[in-house]
């Protein structure tokens, strides 16, 4: 079931983008997004700065990509096809989850594309070997934005009309927390362990400290960090997500005419 529901969304995302339409549409919407920040940086007169606005926001591209899985609830919804993936032998959770992946794996693409396209061009210097670890760290950013991203989309499952607005929402709060442009140490202690627990956070700074030379036990801290944070927020997806979803069916919400 994992498997056809991967199919499935990686039949719909090549539905949508063409060889071309992805190169000259959706890469360079990318590339202009990470380069925009990054040119605030040189508009500041510091490379430091610029370099601090290009990594961030090349790692939020592939954050994004997870957290849009959430508009997954109302597009199912529209075409119709909702009720029959929540109707699956296997736990709902499972087959939604699996059939948005596509979307996390399109994000985390896209954020090393605009690292490694528009990091040289501003300077930035990527240390070999150890930049292939940007690779893995950058998945598992996208991974644990993507599991924060499910346990929301079964929150509001059932409210619909507020979807676009949850992610829109979300996608600020994370760029304004989790270390994007603002260093989490500029915020009050309290306001940096509520950043310390959210997606993004923990695994941007260990690809900070990849980038910048930082010692690999503080790689490491961080790391597991992240990896901690995705795994609560997956549980509380797969505990959750189910009971969201049979609360829909019973009241009808989950209908498509609803």
């Amino acid at each position: 079931m994992v498997w056809y529901a991967l199919v499935s969304g990686a039949n719909d995302y090549w539905a949508i983008w063409s060889a071309k339409s992805w190169v000259f549409g959706l890469q360079l919407r990318i590339f202009s997004q990470v380069s925009f920040f990054a040119l605030i940086g040189k508009l500041l007169r510091s490379d430091e700065q610029a370099h601090f606005f290009l990594v961030g926001n090349a790692v939020m591209v592939a954050a994004m990509g997870a957290t849009f899985a959430m508009n997954m609830t109302t597009a199912e919804r529209a075409n119709g096809t909702l009720s029959l993936l929540l109707a699956s032998p296997t736990r709902p959770v499972v087959v939604f989850a699996s059939r948005g992946l596509y979307v996390t794996a399109d994000g985390i693409l896209n954020g090393l594309l605009g690292l490694f396209i528009a990091g040289p061009l501003f300077g930035l210097h990527l240390p070999w070997p150890r930049i292939l670890l940007v690779v893995p760290l950058t998945l598992l950013v996208g991974i644990s934005a993507y599991c924060f991203s499910t346990f929301l989309a079964g929150v509001i499952i059932r409210q619909r009309e507020i979807t676009g607005l949850v992610v829109n929402a979300t996608i600020v709060t994370l760029m304004t927390l989790c270390g994007v442009n603002v260093p989490v140490s500029f915020y009050p202690t309290w306001l940096a362990w509520i950043s310390r627990c959210l997606p993004i956070t923990n695994g941007l700074e260990a690809i900070r400290d990849v980038i910048n030379g930082g010692s690999w036990s503080a790689v490491a801290a961080h790391t597991g960090a992240e990896l901690l944070v995705a795994s609560l927020w997956l549980t509380l997806a797969l505990g959750t997500f189910g009971r969201f979803m049979r609360a829909g069916q019973r009241d009808g919400s989950l209908e498509y005419a609803s």
